[in-house]
C-alpha cells in the first residue's frame, strides 16, 4: 500500500514543478524545501533530515533512511509599493501597481542508498526567480514594465560515508532558465504606446559538492559549494506600437544575452542541547558580482551583433547569516524558530533597478514539524522579511528620444511573506 502511494506521489510532485511558476522576489530562491523556512533556513547544509539535503548537501544523503521522498511547495508574496519623489518620465507620472505578487516554488527530492554507505538520489527545484510587475502607467515604464526569470533545475547526485565521522557528496545540475522582459520604447513629447518586448531561454550546466561531519552525537557541521551556472540566452525582441519599425532599432528580429548565475558556499552547525532543545546556525556566501551587466544583443537583421540595451546591475557578493532552534514538544511534534539577516546585491540607489528594486531583509520564521509516523513526516513554515524603505535613483536620460528611459526617483515600502509546507515519507 505505501509503495502504491508513493508511485503516484512522485509524478504528481515533478508535474507540479513543471507546471509552477518558479519566481519571487529577490532572484535567488531559498525556498528549496518547506521544512527549512521554520529555522529561516539555519543549519541548511548539516541538518539533513529529508532528502532535500540534496540541494543543500548531498553529503547529507548518508544520515537519511533506505529509500526517502519529500515534496513541498512554498507561497511566496513580496510587495512593492513605490511612491515617486521627482521621477522624470515624459508623459508617464503613475506611481504604478503593487510590483509584487503571490507566487509557487514547488521541489522534489528522492535519496535511494545501494549499501549501507553509498547513497545516491535525484533533486528538482527551482533556485533562482524573480518576478515585477508594475502596469502600464507608471512613470518608470521606460526602464521596465514587467520583468520574469524563472529557472528548472535537476540535480543528480551521489554521496559516500567515509566513516562514522565524514560523508562527502557531489552532484550535477541541468539547469533552465526563461527570461520575459517588457518595457515602453523611448520617451517623446507625448504618451509613447509602443513596447518591446524580449522572450528568451536557455540550457546549462553546473555542479555542486558538499561534506558532512559527525563531529559527536550531538553535533554535526556541514560546508557545501554550488558552482556558477553560465547562460546564454536566446530569444525573441518584439516591438509593437506607433514607433514599430520606424528604424532598424525598432523591428522585431531575434536577440541574445548572457548571464553567469553565481555561485554559494554554505557553512552550517547544527547542535543539541538535551532531548528537547537543538541550536542551528547558517553563514553563506552568494557570488553576485559574477553579474556585473547583462547586454542585450541583436542577433538578426541589420543590426546584428549590436548592442540594443545594458543592464548596469553592478551586483556585489553578500554574506547571509541565520540562527534557528528546534523545541520537541513531545514524540509527535517539534516547534522550529529563526532569524536570518541577508544582504542585498545592489550596492546603492543610483544602481538599483525597477526590476530589482532589492534591499537589506531581515528574517522572522515560525515552524513545526508533526511526525504522522514512524515513516511519515509534515513540515509547515512561515516567515515574514522585514525590509527598510528602499530609496532609488536610477538616472537613464537621453537627448535621444528612442534611447531615453527616464530616471526614476523615489522610495519602495516593501516587505516578503514566505508560506510552505513539506511532507516527507521513508519507504
Amino acid at each position: 500500500m505505501q509503495k502504491t502511494t508513493i508511485a503516484r506521489l512522485l509524478p504528481a510532485a515533478l508535474l507540479a514543478l513543471a507546471s509552477g511558476t518558479a519566481s519571487a522576489a529577490g532572484f535567488q530562491l531559498l525556498e528549496q524545501n518547506a521544512s527549512g523556512i521554520g529555522s529561516a533556513y539555519a543549519g541548511s547544509a548539516a541538518v539533513a533530515e529529508n532528502a532535500s539535503t540534496i540541494f543543500f548537501n548531498p553529503a547529507g544523503m548518508t544520515q537519511l533512511q533506505e529509500r526517502e521522498i519529500s515534496a513541498g511547495l512554498s507561497a511566496v508574496r513580496p510587495s512593492f509599493k513605490f511612491k515617486n519623489q521627482g521621477s522624470i518620465g515624459g508623459a508617464l507620472t503613475g506611481e504604478g501597481d503593487d510590483a509584487g505578487d503571490w507566487a509557487a516554488v514547488p521541489n522534489a527530492y528522492l535519496s535511494w542508498a545501494l549499501d549501507k554507505d553509498l547513497y545516491v538520489g535525484v533533486g528538482l527545484s527551482a533556485p533562482f526567480g524573480l518576478v515585477t510587475d508594475y502596469g502600464e502607467s507608471w512613470v518608470g515604464g521606460a526602464q521596465a514594465l514587467m520583468f520574469e526569470i524563472k529557472t528548472y533545475n535537476i540535480n543528480p547526485s551521489i554521496a559516500y560515508r567515509v566513516n562514522d565521522t565524514v560523508s562527502v557528496g557531489a552532484g550535477l545540475n541541468w539547469q533552465r532558465l526563461e527570461a520575459e522582459y517588457e518595457r515602453i520604447v523611448g520617451l517623446g513629447g507625448g504618451l509613447n504606446t509602443t513596447f518591446a518586448t524580449l522572450e528568451a531561454d536557455s540550457d546549462a550546466w553546473g555542479w555542486n559538492v558538499g561534506a558532512l561531519f559527525t563531529l559527536s552525537p550531538a553535533m554535526k557541521v556541514g560546508v557545501s559549494y554550488r558552482s556558477k551556472i553560465d547562460h546564454s540566452l536566446d530569444g525573441d525582441l518584439k516591438v509593437e506600437g506607433t514607433l514599430a519599425g520606424a528604424n532598424a532599432a525598432l523591428t522585431t528580429g531575434k536577440a541574445e544575452a548572457d548571464v553567469e548565475l553565481p555561485d554559494t558556499f554554505i557553512l552550517s552547525v547544527v547542535q543539541k542541547l538535551d532531548d528537547r532543545w537543538e541550536m542551528l546556525g547558517d553563514l553563506s556566501w552568494t557570488g553576485w558580482s559574477s553579474i556585473e551587466k547583462v547586454d542585450i544583443v541583436r542577433s538578426s537583421g541589420a543590426l546584428s551583433g549590436a548592442t540594443v540595451q545594458t543592464l548596469d546591475t553592478d551586483f556585489r557578493d553578500t554574506w547571509r547569516i541565520a540562527l534557528g532552534a528546534n523545541y520537541r514538544l513531545n514524540d509527535a511534534w517539534k516547534l522550529k524558530f529563526g532569524i536570518a539577516y541577508d544582504q542585498t546585491p545592489v550596492k546603492d540607489r543610483e544602481r538599483r533597478l525597477v526590476s530589482l528594486p532589492d534591499n537589506d531583509r531581515t528574517w522572522f520564521s515560525f515552524g513545526g514539524q508533526w511526525k504522522v509516523s514512524k515513516a511519515n513526516t509534515l513540515d509547515l513554515g512561515a516567515a515574514y522579511l522585514y525590509v527598510p524603505k528602499t530609496k532609488i535613483d536610477n538616472n537613464q536620460l537621453s537627448a535621444n528620444p528612442a534611447l531615453n528611459r527616464g530616471r526614476v526617483t523615489g522610495e519602495y515600502t516593501s516587505s516578503v511573506w514566505i508560506l510552505g509546507a513539506q511532507y516527507s515519507m521513508a519507504f
